[in-house]
């Protein structure tokens, strides 16, 4: 195969196939990737590491992908109608948890082909067919492929039958492949080249690429990567983005193999990047539609469906100049992540921060971590909560997506976002998982059987149920091997209060949650007895009460700190020592009504990230 194959300016697009890899965490995919990189001969073996595409640490560490990457190969098939032609492979490698879909949604937009990878040892899990349903969406080419087949536990007979069951081909049709060892990789190749189809464009049209991820770099400016659907892009043209009208002129194009290389241009089909030198991080969005700025397209192609929070939290900077830091750093990481939002709130116990929206608790804590590694950034990231709707008695509605925007006055009704839930498990937990769920308000949407032994429960939840500890309770019920997937389904009334944590007297906004009415005693009793444990001991007597407007529902003290006015009284009369103690008992009185509680930063990092910490999912190994 010549050397500079993957580099030739605008390949025909009968020679390029387009395709991704969906899969549940820990399925492969990276393992996979790794293989194919080697195979097609762009990574050196002496340069080879495992999981190549995973350039964060964080994915390094945990072993997930959290950035969807993608990389040019070439390839010419060994066996198959095309055996000896020369190839252009085009694959993303995408996430797996449920809280990055939609880096998943976006990869799909790419591509017209989808490798759905399933562990041989595990079956089909509810992101695996979450993912599916996507890739079905979009009318994708669908290869069903076995992994891990190298494995002592593996039982690819049984789940090859449920995956063309689900997937609806033969089980002799599932390619059975090995990432780690290499075994059947070949034939996969080759398998992409003859199903996926080629992509489909009009070479002399007006010039029309979807941006279907953008990064920012220190040096360079923002790094927009595209896919040509019309026309063809060259160096130093001028480009206009459709939906802001900005131009800027075309400083560099080039492909990723999968170091980014420059070229002449991309043509139909292709994918690759653009550099404009631009480094303002709102200029280049991401389902935008790049075009040439003289006799360019008129009609953009359609764009993504704009990701909705799930989630929400505050984050502030534990020192309030870091501020204007942390914001930059928001901007840049939006760039990167554009699921990610935010908009400026101010805390009085925290101060000057951002509520910012996730699209689930796996995404807050990377972005939280991402914020202190990347930019170097110490936070406060307050107890998450979610989106509700307050009609009051007068008909007036509010949008509270933080407890203390909860509205003063008689409430009608409060909705609550609700989610649709898929469980897929061993069926000998069933009846664990049906406490669940009911434990935590479900209702039971239906059952299927998937295989003799596992079954896919489906129900629909409140959001606010299943964003704290519901997937550690899952998996500890299921000793590990339920699986989770959800997706917005509306909302539904119910009977939330707001819980606020007083501090004599004093209501402390960064401690107030919005609860379900059965809830609030036991959140009361909760936060008091950490607070009573975290903050330290004043002059005075310090009473910490939880309150549902003016009605107290838990409380505890933090003992006066006595000092010993007696130490200097030896002898005498009693009279003198009395004295001193009302003489104290007055100075402790007067300090109490005008004495502001001393509540340390570390108090709102423990009470809040302990929350957070305790609650957080586990990555689903």
């Amino acid at each position: 195969m010549p050397a500079s194959f993957a580099d030739t300016t605008f390949t025909d697009p009968s020679r390029i196939r387009n395709f991704c890899i969906i899969a549940h965490i820990d399925h492969g995919k990276s393992t996979l990737a790794d293989r194919m990189l080697q195979l097609t001969g762009v990574v050196e073996d002496r340069q080879m590491r495992a999981q190549y595409l995973d350039r964060m640490d964080i994915e390094r560490e945990r072993g997930i992908t959290i950035k969807a990457q993608n990389v040019r190969l070439p390839w010419t098939p060994r066996s198959g109608q095309h055996e000896g032609e020369d190839f252009v492979l085009h694959l993303i490698d995408t996430p797996g948890h449920v809280d990055f879909t939609y880096e998943v949604s976006r990869a799909l937009e790419a591509c017209e082909g989808a490798i759905l990878l399933v562990d041989a040892a595990q079956g089909i899990e509810a992101q695996t067919l979450a993912n599916l349903y996507l890739a079905l969406d979009k009318d994708l080419e669908i290869i069903p492929v076995l992994n891990k087949i190298d494995l002592p536990a593996a039982d690819p007979e049984r789940y090859a039958a449920e995956l063309a069951h689900i997937v609806g081909c033969e089980p002799e049709d599932v390619l059975r492949v090995s990432g780690k060892t290499g075994v059947g990789v070949t034939e996969l190749l080759d398998r992409v080249i003859e199903r996926v189809p080629a992509p489909v464009g009009e070479a002399d049209a007006p010039a029309r690429a979807m941006i279907f991820d953008s990064v920012y770099d220190t040096y360079r400016g923002v790094v927009t990567y595209v896919r040509v659907v019309d026309g063809k892009l060259t160096p130093r043209e001028k480009i206009k983005m459709m939906s802001t009208g900005a131009t800027h002129e075309l400083l560099e194009i080039g492909i990723v193999s999968p170091e980014p290389k420059p070229t002449q241009g991309l043509g139909v089909g292709e994918v690759g990047y653009l550099i404009t030198g631009v480094k303002d991080v709102r200029q280049s969005k991401v389902g935008d539609t790049v075009t040439a700025a003289r006799n360019g397209a008129i009609e953009p192609l359609t764009g993504y469906r704009e990701p909705r929070p799930m989630v929400y939290s505050g984050l502030y900077p534990v020192d309030g100049s870091d501020y204007p830091d942390l914001r930059d750093a928001l901007d840049k990481l939006q760039l990167n992540d554009a699921a990610l939002t935010y908009d400026p709130e101010t805390s009085v116990a925290l101060g000057f921060g951002f509520r910012c929206g996730f699209l689930g608790l796996l995404h807050m804590e990377i972005t939280r971590e991402r914020l202190q590694r990347e930019f170097g950034l110490d936070l406060i990231s307050t107890a998450p909560n979610v989106v509700y709707r307050v009609v009051m008695e007068d008909g007036t509605e509010h949008i509270v997506t933080n407890p203390s925007y909860w509205p003063e006055g008689k409430v009608r009704d409060v909705f609550e976002p609700v989610v649709k839930v898929t469980i897929i498990s061993p069926s000998e937990f069933i009846g664990a998982i049906m406490e669940l769920c009911q434990s935590r308000r479900g209702d039971l949407g239906g059952m299927d059987y998937l295989s003799e032994t596992r079954v896919e429960l489906r129900y629909t939840l409140p959001l606010a149920e299943i964003i704290f500890d519901f997937f550690d309770s899952l998996k500890s019920r299921t000793r590990g091997y339920a699986s989770l997937d959800y997706e917005e389904s509306g909302e539904q009334q119910a009977q939330l209060v707001k819980v606020d944590i007083l501090l004599q007297g004093e209501a402390v906004d960064a401690f107030s949650a919005i609860v379900h009415r059965d809830a609030a005693q036991a959140y009361g009793h909760k936060m008091t007895t950490k607070l009573r444990e975290l903050i330290p001991r004043q002059q005075f007597e310090v009473p910490i009460q939880a309150a549902i407007g003016s009605k107290i529902i838990a409380r505890e003290n933090i003992r006066a700190i006595r000092k010993d006015v007696l130490a200097k009284c030896y002898g005498g009369d009693i009279s003198r020592k009395r004295k001193l103690l009302e003489k104290q008992k007055e100075g402790k009185k007067r300090m109490k009504t005008i004495g502001r509680v001393d509540v340390p930063q570390e108090a709102f990092v423990a009470a809040l990230s302990s929350d957070a910490q305790s609650d957080k999912p586990k990555d689903k190994k």
